[in-house]
């Protein structure tokens, strides 16, 4: 199920945040939204320079150059690269390149970038209405961080997660969404709740950016509600 859809499918005016923003590809179809706010977070420089780029003029985006976590401070932000060509999207703050580099001499090199880390409720937020997170294993520590603002607000969510960035993600995510008031499900030829998602089947995959091989069927987009727009949420379909 695709997140855009999802997210305007349940749209309601307010602030929306783009956590793992790239270099737009959501940030700008959300800045389109009547009423939208969006707050848009990206700590890789490289990619950080084109969202900025194509977000110019937009008065109702605001950028982000730190990423979101558990705690206020820095890390190490690392970026591998394959055959020489970097993996932008791959970078995280939470696996560790350097132990894979090791097993899987195709990654070829790792780049490291100092980043400024923030804490979700440290922004004071309490308009926000929908998030879309994907950060590469490290869900579990910007949920942490924003806790509060995910209870206060009850936000729509879309959340990327995934087994080869963090094992036993696809259950700690959900469960530590529940406990805020969030539902969670995941579409596999129809709706199922969070819970029922079987990794050992329905999301095997190599943590190298070099393997692209996955399992067939290979889900890794959840989606999570509060309860009065669950059953808005079930009755979104895929479109065509």
């Amino acid at each position: 199920m695709d997140e855009l859809a999802v997210h305007r499918g349940l749209y309601r005016p307010g602030r929306l945040l783009d956590i793992g923003a790239h270099d737009g590809l959501l940030t700008l179809p959300l800045a389109g939204l009547p009423g939208a706010v969006v707050e848009a977070f990206e700590p890789l420089p490289i990619a950080h320079a084109r969202l900025a780029a194509a977000v110019e003029g937009r008065s109702n985006v605001r950028l982000h150059t730190c990423a979101l976590a558990e705690r206020d401070g820095t890390a190490e932000l690392e970026m591998p690269s394959v055959g020489g060509v970097a993996q932008e999207q791959w970078s995280s703050l939470v696996k560790d390149y350097a132990a894979i580099q090791a097993w899987d001499a195709r990654v070829d090199r790792v780049e490291r970038f100092t980043v400024a880390l923030r804490r979700l409720d440290g922004f004071g937020w309490r308009d926000i209405t929908a998030i879309k997170l994907d950060v590469e294993g490290a869900e579990e520590e910007v949920i942490r961080g924003g806790a509060e603002t995910i209870r206060a607000c009850q936000p729509v969510m879309t959340v990327e997660i995934e087994e080869r960035h963090r094992v036993g993600s696809t259950h700690a995510v959900p469960v530590l969404l529940a406990g805020l008031g969030l539902a969670g499900f995941f579409w596999l030829d129809g709706w199922h709740g969070a819970a029922s998602f079987e990794a050992a089947r329905m999301q095997v995959a190599s943590p190298s950016p070099a393997s692209f091989a996955a399992s067939d069927p290979y889900v890794f987009i959840f989606h999570f509600a509060p309860p009065a727009l669950v059953p808005a949420l079930l009755a979104l379909r895929p479109a065509g």
